[in-house]
């Protein structure tokens, strides 16, 4: 199973429908409402397809009413907890690892790896820098997120 079809079936396990739906604009990519996640239609690629039900997903699990107003705090701060759930979903401190020991050289091949789209690794690195500061240590690696993403094994 691929990681879509992955959330998929956690997604239909939870009773979540996601539904291909135009929403009306193309800088919309996905929504959740209730139990229902729209994807919009103008999500062309399966990497980037994924990437958005991820964060639908996150949604799903650590929102609570309605986060449309941008400029509440209370809702960026929810919009982020449900990015963050989706990061560490798609990628993880983990999932950065496990591409650096697959020998990924830059964060192309880390994104490819990882099945993911550029833009989501970005912005997920940025996360990561936010929430670990300057690195964070799992196990007997060192990940920088400053000033570009470094992994490396600690002997």
């Amino acid at each position: 199973m691929n990681k879509f079809e992955q959330l998929e079936q956690e997604a239909h396990d939870d009773n979540v429908k996601i539904h291909n739906y135009y929403l009306g604009e193309e800088n919309l990519k996905g929504f959740y409402m209730d139990g229902n996640i729209a994807i919009n239609t103008s999500v062309e690629t399966s990497t980037e397809k994924t990437c958005v039900l991820a964060e639908e997903m996150g949604h799903h699990y650590t929102t609570v009413g309605n986060i449309l107003d941008v400029e509440s705090a209370s809702n960026r701060k929810q919009e982020r907890q449900a990015r963050l759930w989706a990061y560490n979903k798609q990628i993880g401190l983990r999932g950065l690892i496990n591409a650096y020991n697959h020998g990924c050289q830059n964060k192309y091949e880390v994104a490819e790896y990882l099945e993911v789209t550029d833009e989501f690794l970005t912005d997920c690195i940025e996360c990561y820098r936010q929430k670990y500061g300057i690195g964070a240590t799992v196990d007997n690696y060192y990940i920088m997120f400053i000033p570009n993403l470094t992994i490396g094994k600690i002997e």
